[in-house]
């Protein structure tokens, strides 16, 4: 989740990428997760965005891509 030019080529990789480049489309991208994803992939920018609660949280598992 983050800038698409950041998350296009994840979905090469058969992942589903949601592009969200402003911080309150992220904000609304991450409240309309579905219940069964497990792994979410932040860009730095998108994990700015949503703070540091989804990093705290256990499901799902959130990482963020190196700058």
């Amino acid at each position: 989740m983050g800038e698409r030019t950041r998350v296009a080529g994840l979905a090469l990789a058969g992942v589903t990428a949601m592009a969200a480049e402003e911080p309150h489309t992220v904000r609304e991208a991450w409240r309309s997760l579905p219940p069964d994803v497990t792994l979410v992939i932040l860009t730095p920018a998108a994990a700015d965005a949503l703070g540091s609660a989804p990093l705290e949280s256990v499901r799902p598992l959130t990482v963020v891509m190196p700058s």
